[in-house]
């Protein structure tokens, strides 16, 4: 046998026993004329003892000791002994024994790594990415990779011990508006036609409703083409997909709060909720926060000034809020600021559209800032009130329109959050947001689209399709935030035919295209469908605010780099043009346009 026990196993109890253990060399010491082996497999380390006084290890094996270094694969045999009192290392569960080699084989050898496998190798992640096996030798790494799947399994055992049935849908299907671009497949039995990778099973797990299967679940695989960010996986991700029949909001608020609040303590203990699923309106949300994901750990709102300001004698907020915009404030608490770092603020607004940031703060010495002196003391009082400003604090303050100021406010939020605030990362805020628009409307064109599912229902059904303003429409579409993150998106889904009609004739598309994107669905809806509704957690970023990642790609075993490629396998990649012919493409021009750019 190559191993008898693992590196992580031996204690006390075994001491006297023989054993085998095999693994990875993780360092070699020389000591006082004997060497020390730690060894390591994924399950931990277990110190070797090499001394050649004692007599018990050959020649042949001494020898052999002479070539060993780090990441070499060696199997070593012989006695489990105590070590010396003042030897045990109490940090380790195998701290209180080592053993005592008399036999040294190498089973592989290993050339000078890329980086060393410590907790910190000080590279960069495309070449962590690239040698992506080797960095899985690495604790924090490794720790992550087995965290996922204990969430896999935990996930899966949840959901099936309450009903739901875990189905996997199809992964070659038909293009589906989601949002995103598909990762289209040529079909070489049909040519000219392809085949889409899912965005999501959206329509699969609707017709399973419609089949009578009233509670499906997959941790599904979803593609989209889309760019990466910290937390979006290029190309591929997984989401945790659930639809349900003969449901209302509740009910899949029930299921959803239930999972988290049955996950959380068991694999995840030292995790804390602290705000537990409140609930907030879209507009709401975006009217306090700036938000539609909402980091509810810390308090700093947006507090609405416009009124105020109409009468103020500062003349750019009050024209602005007299004739066409919003004024809103922010306190920041505890804060008085300087003028380097007021800058830095204002540089942060101004990539989000807005064109400065006005500030006071209340210091010693009074009030300061880049407005304080068009505020009167009258006028400091009504400010005071209604923002509760205070000695110590600044106000941070926006002008212009609605859109941008809470774009503006609710990103400057988050940046101060993760400059100053001390946020307890094991505090874990959950959120509902609700009550999302139903439709968006492109400022250039006029034109209408879907804000977010399209199969979501409409509120108010066909009474409210006839408001003439659109935007003021809603739906049963709901998220889930949690720290700042989106990890839910989910919706009432509109299971009559004749109203789906109607919500798509708003976009701009009649039967004839809904039968052609849309014809199974469309179809399934004539033979009495059930009211139902679903949601989809996304997986990576649960795993990612649990395991207190800043990049979602440290939760995949083999991710792409954030250029979406896989620098480990080389894809994508140029094909054999025999396969490209086979299935009717030609990259030719394509590859020339994009070749005489780079040059």
């Amino acid at each position: 046998m190559h191993r008898s026990h693992t590196c992580w196993e031996l204690k006390a109890q075994n001491v006297g026993e023989k054993v085998i253990l095999a693994g990875w060399v993780n360092k070699v010491r020389n000591l006082w004329g004997m060497t020390f082996i730690d060894l390591r497999d994924r399950y931990g380390i277990t110190q070797i003892t090499i001394n050649p006084a004692n007599g018990n290890i050959s020649l042949e094996n001494l020898e052999n000791l002479e070539d060993i270094r780090s990441e070499y694969v060696i199997q070593v045999q012989w006695e489990v002994i105590a070590r010396p009192d003042n030897m045990i290392n109490k940090d380790m569960i195998t701290g209180e024994v080592e053993i005592q080699a008399n036999t040294i084989k190498v089973i592989t050898k290993a050339k000078v790594l890329p980086f060393p496998i410590v907790e910190d190798p000080n590279t960069s992640e495309e070449n962590r990415f690239k040698y992506r096996y080797l960095d899985l030798r690495r604790k924090k790494v490794l720790e992550n990779i087995l965290f996922r799947s204990q969430m896999t399994t935990f996930t899966r055992n949840w959901f099936t011990s309450n009903g739901f049935v875990d189905i996997q849908t199809p992964i070659f299907t038909v293009s589906s508006p989601e949002g995103a671009r598909d990762f289209l497949i040529p079909s070489r039995v049909n040519p000219g036609q392809c085949y889409a990778l899912p965005q999501a099973p959206q329509q699969y797990k609707q017709l399973l409703m419609v089949g009578g299967i009233d509670k499906y679940v997959q941790i599904a695989p979803c593609f989209r083409d889309e760019d990466p960010r910290s937390d979006r996986h290029s190309c591929e991700f997984y989401q945790i997909d659930c639809e349900m029949s003969f449901v209302q909001q509740d009910d899949i608020y029930a299921v959803v709060e239930n999972y988290f609040n049955a996950l959380i303590p068991t694999l995840a203990p030292h995790k804390k909720i602290t705000v537990a699923f409140k609930r907030l309106k879209y507009k709401e949300a975006i009217d306090m926060y700036g938000s539609d994901k909402p980091d509810l750990r810390f308090d700093m709102q947006l507090i609405d000034m416009t009124e105020e300001f109409k009468t103020s004698d500062f003349s750019v907020f009050k024209d602005t809020a007299t004739n066409w915009g919003t004024i809103k404030a922010m306190r920041f608490e505890n804060k008085v600021l300087t003028r380097k770092e007021a800058d830095d603020l204002t540089e942060q607004v101004k990539k989000n559209k807005a064109k400065g940031l006005a500030y006071l703060m209340i210091d010693e010495e009074g009030l300061k800032g880049s407005i304080a002196k068009f505020i009167t003391p009258e006028f400091l009082e009504i400010i005071q009130q209604k923002t509760w400003l205070q000695k110590g604090d600044s106000l941070l303050l926006i002008g212009d329109t609605y859109d941008i100021v809470t774009t503006a406010l609710g990103r400057l939020r988050t940046y101060i959050r993760d400059k100053y605030l001390q946020i307890n990362k094991d505090d874990l805020a959950f959120c509902w947001i609700e009550d999302f628009p139903m439709f968006e409307q492109d400022p250039e064109t006029g034109k209408y689209d879907f804000c977010h599912n399209p199969f979501s229902i409409v509120k108010g059904w066909f009474e409210a399709l006839k408001n003439p303003n659109k935007l003021e429409i809603t739906s049963e579409q709901y998220d889930l935030s949690c720290n700042g993150y989106e990890i839910l998106s989910g919706s009432i889904r509109n299971h009559d035919p004749e109203l789906l009609l109607e919500a798509f004739k708003v976009v701009g598309r009649g039967e004839i295209e809904i039968k052609a994107k849309f014809g199974a669905m469309y179809e399934a809806f004539q033979f009495g469908p059930p009211p139902h509704g679903g949601f989809a957690i996304w997986f990576d970023r649960v795993l990612m605010i649990l395991k207190d990642e800043e990049n979602i790609r440290e939760v995949y075993a083999f991710p792409k780099s954030g250029k979406a490629q896989d620098v480990m396998m080389g894809a994508p990649s140029f094909v054999d043009p025999m396969l490209l012919d086979e299935i009717g493409i030609d990259f030719t021009d394509r590859v020339k346009k994009f070749l005489n750019n780079k040059e």
